[in-house]
């Protein structure tokens, strides 16, 4: 690795030849490169990207890089490392961002500023493609028609929102097949949560008013609905009409309940469809805390920690936070600042072309919004202070491991492994993974085993680690780089595991590349009582009390808890398993036709070819293939 200090102050020659030679390599490139817009990557030995960056002007853009002696320290260190760049021409200098973060989201350069934790967020959809619509949570690709309404930060906003519109508008959440299926109301029916449509219970034109009172209502136009539902409640009150007061009442109190959770006033703000993005800096760390309101409602609120270099200006992270975070996601029309991004003007016209419709970033500074922002801001300091204290103790923890197991470094990655089975069926091994800043959930992998024996442990164990390290031999001949290697294996087992795993290093020829540990359960499999297992010393157990022990005992858990999920996930699987699903050209569509007109996978299995060719969908030839299966 380069040096991490300025190369204009070094005597290091071999750093000083390579920061010359990538400046060289860079100037050769910029003889053949247009005055156009595009992308650029730096690439390094491996191949592996170490900066994407886009540009007005390719040619002028990297000409830049070839001043070295003007360049910060980071930079200078990236020049040194490029081995080769590869170029992509675009129409527009707008173009050319969108394009650039989308290739930082997926290739994540070490150099650039990257957006982590970028999960999905969920949507409501009012489905269009049924005459009775049905309410349900989405995620993903919007595909299905019907009306979605949304981001909301988390699951935990959209049960509570769907559950109100259960209670108070009575929609259908079954499903279609459900729905046809039926012969008698449900229970959400008897329980009045819905109005039962399945059954005829009411008409088409009638549930029509009931989803479109509820688009009224995720359109931010609540509080009409809440005062119609007052003077409803009011008049059969005063007709002695107790039962449909009460269920009025109800209603308005579900409404209520929904808007209680909003966390944050937004009257006299003026806000529709908005997003109030606030940056807090603090020791080289920053967190941008964002806000979601749709039709005039909050809809949640998510903390982000953008990895970036502790020099780097608020109005840099900002502006590549905004274009990775709405890369696959359409901006609203407003998104509230706390900083000016760097190249707003070209950040708008970006977000502009991403949404279709006009997009307007804005700084709030005085006013209501002003004070929304303000609180938006206090979030992100808060929810940065928690980070910060959060990591510090993971830190903490890890400098303890090391002293513990004698490492020379603290580790910053530790992999923990666990197995499952019932009785040697279905057997997975899990790998979880923790470091500096906790669990990497992204970093999780299961493994289905496949070779080792039933019931056999230390075979399951060593099957893991062969495929485990087998791929990480592979990627890092692939990319010259040890990125997601193990500093620390946590086995969960006693000596025989551990024997087991070492054994299989060993055969590998990584053994002397991470240290290794196995953590045994104590006696009656109580905690407190684990015995450790490392090389080159006796067995040994921590005090009760031990800080260390309770961190190592909360890796092992969350293997062994991921491991059993694992293993529960497969088991269902093959219980719901269906013989069609090992035919070759059965897909979900044809196999729903066949259990529809057949009633079930035996009835299909004793069907003659001219019986299967009946079923639309299913040809001569598909029809002489399933019969010669199940024959």
């Amino acid at each position: 690795m380069l040096s991490a200090h300025n190369f204009k102050s070094m005597n290091n020659t071999q750093d000083r030849e390579s920061l010359q030679a990538g400046t060289a390599l860079i100037r050769d490139y910029t003889g053949k490169l247009p005055d156009t817009p595009g992308v650029y990557r730096m690439l390094g030995a491996g191949g592996e990207a170490l900066y994407v960056g886009k540009a007005k002007s390719l040619k002028k853009r990297v000409l830049s890089y070839t001043q070295g002696g003007r360049l910060p320290v980071r930079l200078q260190r990236m020049v040194a490392l490029t081995k080769s760049m590869e170029f992509i021409h675009t129409a527009t200098e707008a173009e050319a961002l969108l394009l650039e973060s989308n290739l930082i989201k997926k290739l994540k350069p070490r150099y650039n500023i990257l957006l982590r934790d970028d999960k999905s967020f969920p949507y409501i959809l009012l489905t269009g493609d049924h005459d009775f619509p049905q309410v349900v949570k989405h995620r993903g690709a919007q595909k299905r028609k019907g009306r979605y309404y949304g981001p909301f930060a988390g699951a935990g906003e959209v049960n509570r929102t769907i559950t109100a519109l259960q209670k108070v508008f009575m929609l259908r959440n079954c499903s279609d097949s459900v729905f046809a299926n039926r012969t008698r109301p449900c229970l959400q029916y008897h329980i009045k949560r819905c109005t039962a449509p399945c059954v005829g219970k009411v008409g088409k034109d009638e549930y029509a008013a009931q989803v479109a009172e509820a688009e009224a209502f995720l359109e931010g136009k609540s509080s009409q609905i809440q005062e119609r539902y007052a003077a409803i409640m009011q008049e059969a009150s005063a007709a002695e009409n107790f039962e449909k007061a009460a269920l009025y009442r109800d209603r308005i109190k579900a409404l209520s309940f929904v808007q209680g959770h909003q966390d944050i006033n937004v009257a006299g703000a003026g806000l529709k469809d908005a997003d109030i993005l606030g940056l807090h800096m603090e020791g080289g760390r920053s967190c941008v805390q964002i806000f979601f309101f749709r039709g005039g409602q909050n809809t949640g609120n998510r903390a982000y920690y953008p990895k970036h270099d502790p020099q780097e200006g608020v109005g840099a992270i900002l502006s590549a936070f905004m274009a990775q975070f709405y890369e696959n996601k359409v901006p609203p029309p407003e998104v509230i600042v706390s900083h000016a991004p760097d190249e707003a003007r070209l950040l708008q016209e970006a977000l502009e072309s991403r949404a279709g419709r006009k997009v307007k970033i804005t700084q709030a500074m005085r006013g209501t919004r002003a004070r929304l922002l303000a609180f938006v801001l206090d979030n992100a300091q808060k929810a940065l202070e928690r980070e910060t204290a959060s990591r510090q103790r993971e830190e903490a923890f890890l400098e303890a491991v090391a002293v513990l197991f004698g490492m020379e470094e603290a580790p910053c990655r530790i992999e923990i492994y666990d197995n499952s089975h019932i009785a040697g069926t279905n057997m997975v091994g899990a790998m979880v993974v923790s470091g500096p800043e906790g669990f990497v959930k992204k970093a999780y992998r299961k493994f289905n085993i496949r070779e080792a024996k039933a019931a056999d442990d230390y075979g399951m164990m060593r099957e893991v680690m062969r495929r485990r390290f087998k791929r990480a031999l592979q990627e890092e001949e692939d990319t010259g780089t040890r990125e997601n290697w193990p500093d620390l294996l946590l086995i969960d087992g006693g000596r025989g595991q551990f024997n087991a795993v070492k054994a299989e290093l060993e055969e590998l020829g990584v053994a002397d590349r991470v240290a290794l540990v196995s953590i045994a359960k104590g006696e009656d499999r109580n905690a407190g009582r684990e015995t450790f297992f490392v090389e080159g010393r006796a067995p040994f157990q921590l005090p009760e009390k031990d800080s260390t022990l309770h961190y190592l005992q909360r890796l092992r858990d969350e293997a062994h808890r991921f491991a059993i999920g694992s293993h529960r996930a497969r088991r269902k699987k093959q219980i719901s398993a269906s013989p069609l699903d090992e035919i070759e050209g059965i897909g979900a569509a044809r196999k729903k036709a066949l259990l529809l007109y057949f009633g079930s996978a035996k009835a299909v299995a004793g069907a003659s070819a001219e019986d299967l060719e009946k079923i639309e969908g299913i040809s001569k030839a598909i029809a002489q293939k399933i019969y010669e299966h199940f024959h």
